[in-house]
């Protein structure tokens, strides 16, 4: 869906002024999206930073912007100035501010900014030599929580919205062989408006919490490729592959897979994009049994690009959800992307390796990657170890159904995860938004963009954590009553029995008539425990309750004839300023099945046996 037909499907007009800003800000997205494939320089390490809770560095005193009025002032923390002789009056200096290790979040690193929420200003110098002098080059950054204003040599590249996305800016015109210096303004603070809200239940991470690189290409290079199973026509390979350059049209691109004997060529059209379809005849599915990866290679007279990509198709049959048409039950657990060792935002491969090392000890097959788009690193592993994913954007609770800037803040969101992990075989649902309330213009919302995840991938299946009701009026039979339903592929709802909703032993009196005609995937549900705290399975906060409920809650699944999995809340226990309770949460929520240092808890054990005797097939 084009932006300007999805923002004329809300109920509300904007300025001009607005839509070209929010043009501006969405329009690095498409550019660059297969940088983790190719080499690059990291800018990874140690940057000098300087802390700004009133912007001084950018905003005069008469609060107008520096790179609007004056972009050359000395006091503009963007231009990096030093004094040129011993009168001159600059107030600040990033060579001898303090230091910050990117990737990383700056709450954990440093402990007077545990807190904090605002600006603070990043600075890397470097030097850069380029391969040739008619290449490309493109500064790119996993994601900066939540607002990244980036400045490369006192010039403004553009701003980036969203503290979960990947963006990246082109930097060939700007880039020196020597003494370039890098500034980025991040700032963290919730906005009402903003994409999540100013309500959330996890720790608000400030910082450039991703990779940084730089990414050189040839002048026309492979800007997307996307090859997956046909939806369609059985028995083919579809995508497409876009160019970027100059010289874009008529241009003749190879895919070559030697495994499955495919060796073709297309020609692409004025646009500089060619779309693929290939017939085979034998595939090694991608399952979590077997996750097989082909290696891919796509070439033109310029680029080169190798990927590894999986093949498997994921579809619904009715109640059935299909994995290579063979039903499949989601044997799940929900994961934040945190480290809980580290106390911080977990940014590296190694993360992922504990994380998803974590799930697949447990006996999961699946995960739910709460409540936001995960790094790359944990799809990509994912891919190798044979575990689905459901993916998501923070639209979260109470979210401005109304507001035109948040919706086009969500779905740049959902096109940004969507084109980065197109190619991932083990993403299998995009998840459009947790437990918000129903009503018209949310249903509005939430279904322009479901449209748009299906414009751009008909291979994946949408859901969303629903909202529930009763039957009747008789609380103790409930039944999905949220009109997003209908639009959805799979229906997923969190539910806290036992823990929100009475005690463990209220699931036995809990049936479920649910009459939609799809399958049903329980998106939460558990309860907080403490590590090592022990007492009556009545006791709140004690492991034998969270492992009562866990216990009563797999008896109560057993009534959903729907049901094709869940993902209990949550892997490992989570900061959250939430969470008060001194001498129990101590600013985490508990509900993790592995606690905060790394220990096991009894529910743990409880829910690895039950995954350990469930079939793949129910």
């Amino acid at each position: 869906m084009e932006k300007r037909d999805s923002l004329k499907l809300m109920r509300f007009s904007i300025p001009a002024f607005l839509l070209f800003v929010l043009s501006q800000l969405s329009a690095q997205s498409n550019q660059l999206t297969n940088e983790y494939i190719r080499p690059s320089q990291s800018l990874n390490g140690t940057w000098n930073y300087i802390v700004d809770p009133y912007e001084t560095g950018y905003y005069n005193y008469r609060y107008q912007p520096y790179d609007e009025v004056g972009k050359k002032a000395d006091a503009a923390f963007f231009n990096n100035a030093k004094p040129s002789g011993k009168s001159d009056l600059i107030e600040y200096n990033f060579d001898e501010s303090d230091t910050i290790q990117v990737p990383g979040d700056w709450n954990t690193q440093k402990e007077k900014l545990f807190y904090y929420e605002g600006t603070i200003w990043y600075k890397k110098s470097f030097d850069y030599q380029r391969k040739s002098a008619t290449n490309r080059v493109f500064l790119h950054f996993g994601a900066v929580n939540y607002q990244a204003d980036v400045y490369l040599n006192g010039t403004k590249l553009g701003k980036h919205l969203g503290g979960f996305t990947p963006f990246s800016f082109e930097v060939s015109e700007v880039l020196k062989k020597t003494g370039n210096y890098l500034v980025v303004k991040v700032d963290n603070k919730r906005h009402k408006e903003g994409v999540p809200t100013l309500n959330t239940d996890w720790w608000n991470y400030g910082g450039i919490t991703r990779d940084v690189k730089l990414v050189e290409v040839p002048a026309d290079f492979i800007s997307e490729h996307v090859l997956q199973m046909d939806t369609e026509k059985s028995g083919f390979l579809s995508g497409y592959i876009q160019l970027n350059g100059s010289q874009n049209a008529n241009q003749e691109v190879k895919v070559n897979i030697p495994e499955l004997k495919i060796q073709t060529k297309w020609v692409t059209d004025a646009q500089g994009r060619t779309n693929i379809s290939v017939p085979i005849k034998k595939i090694n599915f991608w399952s979590p049994e077997n996750p097989y990866l082909y290696p891919v290679l796509i070439t033109t007279n310029q680029d080169t690009l190798r990927d590894t990509i999986g093949f498997r198709t994921i579809k619904t049959q009715g109640t059935k959800l299909l994995l290579n048409n063979k039903e499949v039950f989601l044997r799940g657990i929900c994961i934040h992307e945190e480290n809980a060792l580290r106390g911080g935002r977990a940014y590296s491969g190694d993360d992922a390796k504990m994380l998803l090392g974590w799930a697949k000890e447990l006996g999961c097959n699946y995960v739910r990657l709460a409540h936001y788009p995960h790094n790359e690193h944990m799809v990509r592993l994912a891919d190798e170890m044979g575990i689905m994913v459901w993916e998501e954007i923070p639209v979260y609770w109470t979210i401005q159904w109304e507001n035109a800037e948040t919706y086009q803040n969500a779905v740049t969101q959902l096109k940004d995860v969507i084109r980065r992990d197109k190619n991932r075989a083990s993403v299998i649902i995009w998840s459009m938004a947790n437990e918000t309330p129903n009503s018209s213009p949310r249903f509005e919302f939430l279904s322009n963009l479901a449209k748009t995840a299906k414009n751009l991938d008909n291979t994946r299946l949408i859901s969303a954590a629903l909202e529930q009701g009763s039957v009747e009026g008789n609380p103790s039979v409930r039944t999905i009553s949220d009109p997003f339903a209908d639009v959805v592929d799979v229906l997923s709802f969190n539910q806290y029995i036992g823990w929100y909703d009475g005690l463990p032993d209220k699931c036995s009196q809990i049936t479920w008539e649910i009459t939609q005609n799809k399958p049903v995937l329980i998106s939460e549900f558990g309860a907080d425990a403490r590590f090592g705290f022990h007492a009556d399975s009545l006791t709140r906060f004690s492991e034998e309750y969270q492992a009562y409920v866990y216990t009563e809650t797999l008896k109560m699944f057993s009534k959903i004839p729907q049901l094709s999995g869940f993902s209990p809340w949550i892997l490992v226990d989570f900061r959250s300023p939430r969470r008060v309770l001194p001498n129990i949460q101590d600013g985490w929520n508990r509900k993790g099945l592995i606690s905060s240092g790394g220990e096991r808890k009894q529910a743990f054990y409880i829910l690895q046996e039950y995954y350990r005797q469930k079939t793949i097939v129910k």
